[in-house]
């Protein structure tokens, strides 16, 4: 049998569906009428893990996984980082420093935008989104260090 993409894929898809499962078992599933805490996340995971078997069930369609192109993993491996540096200082630094700082970093290094307007758009974008949730969703966000 030929290892293809879609295998590897796939097969990591359920995995991580099962473990955020695994993860997440403590918390109150609930009712359909009054979901706990814990129902987005067992839905998600199990649409993961539904869509991982699907890929599974057509890799044959795939390319080889010997034959992938990974002339892009420095790319990848840069977003990855930068996306991980931001979920460690969120509760640090708040939204507003912390989504704005990781677009800066993601358009600027990563893009290669002009500084200028990656922050102003970065700033945008992150205002309104706060905007959306603190004022229209009434969701709290944790602001920045500042405000506390």
């Amino acid at each position: 049998m030929t290892l293809r993409a879609d295998h590897v894929a796939g097969s990591a898809f359920v995995v991580f569906g099962i473990a955020i499962i695994a993860l997440s078992g403590d918390l109150p599933v609930g009712k359909l009428s009054m979901p706990g805490s814990g129902f987005l996340p067992i839905i998600v995971a199990a649409m993961t893990i539904v869509f991982g078997a699907a890929l599974l069930l057509r890799s044959r369609e795939s390319q080889p996984f010997s034959a992938i192109d990974w002339s892009d993993g420095k790319h990848a491996a840069a977003v990855t980082l930068i996306t991980a540096v931001a979920t460690g200082l969120y509760i640090y630094l708040g939204f507003i420093v912390t989504m704005a700082a990781m677009m800066i970093a993601l358009l600027i290094l990563i893009e290669r935008r002009r500084p200028l307007y990656a922050a102003v758009y970065s700033f945008a974008v992150v205002l309104t989104t706060f905007a959306a949730f603190e004022y229209l969703l009434k969701t709290p966000l944790p602001p920045s260090p500042l405000s506390n």
